[in-house]
């Protein structure tokens, strides 16, 4: 059985000769290096991506902190960016444009909420960026060295825990929505605590698939736009961990 990213993006049939005719996109010319997705174009795209999101949440945070109130740019921008998600997910071939919307979108939210907990735990910003990316290339190192290898069965752990993440959310959201129960999640409990950790350590192992996918689709041989697609669904997960690091963090802080 074959087990895929988490990301609706990341997957392996979007990454295999089977997901896109080469015949249709190419018009079965002889494709050249140039013309076919890379591991270093991958990589180069995520660093623009980066870039965009990093740019746009500077907009918001601004805002927060001049007197402003962030919240419309914050929330239309989740809105907006998870459209964007859903759109590629099944036009891949747009991908070089969505992308960078996407990367801008998400940025006015990342930005909107990174200031939102800042304001209530100062200096929670920058230990949950320095977190995400010690774990970032943490897990790059570890792949790269093939230190950790992504099986059949590593797969088949991480999605399924993911999957079991995203469903007891999405029911904790809906019961929350309509009752006075407070979810296990929320909080500052050791319960709390340890249940950020563990979404945490899911979202992390999500980097080697996705990392695995992105190689696999290099070495398919896949059309160049697959790249922008690679690199979105890695910030996917990326702007996850985040979250839950700013999550995780603001929890400890408020134990003090």
């Amino acid at each position: 059985m074959n087990f895929n990213s988490k990301n609706p993006f990341l997957n392996s049939k979007r990454f295999s000769s089977d997901a896109e005719p080469r015949t249709e996109v190419h018009q079965a010319q002889i494709i050249d290096y140039n013309q076919e997705m890379t591991v270093s174009g991958t990589i180069n795209k995520t660093a623009i991506l980066f870039l965009i999101l990093c740019g746009a949440s500077m907009v918001t945070w601004w805002m927060a902190f001049n007197g402003m109130n962030p919240m419309l740019p914050t929330i239309g921008g989740a809105i907006v960016g998870f459209i964007l998600v859903l759109i590629s997910s099944f036009r891949p071939q747009a991908s070089p444009y969505l992308a960078p919307g996407y990367a801008l979108f998400e940025g006015l939210f990342i930005g909107g909420i990174s200031a939102i907990f800042e304001l209530k735990f100062p200096g929670i910003v920058i230990n949950a960026v320095g977190a995400t990316l010690v774990t970032f290339l943490v897990c790059l190192g570890l792949y790269k060295f093939k230190i950790v290898k992504v099986t059949e069965q590593f797969k088949s752990v991480v999605v399924a825990a993911t999957l079991a993440i995203a469903t007891y959310y999405l029911i904790s959201w809906v019961i929350s929505m309509f009752s006075s129960w407070t979810p296990v999640h929320y909080g500052n409990s050791m319960m709390s605590i340890g249940i950020s950790v563990f979404v945490i350590i899911i979202a992390a192992l999500n980097l080697f698939l996705d990392f695995d996918l992105i190689e696999k689709g290099a070495k398919e041989r896949m059309p160049k736009f697959m790249e922008w697609y690679g690199a979105m669904g890695l910030m996917i997960t990326l702007v996850w961990l985040y979250i839950e690091f700013l999550r995780l963090l603001s929890k400890l802080s408020s134990k003090d």
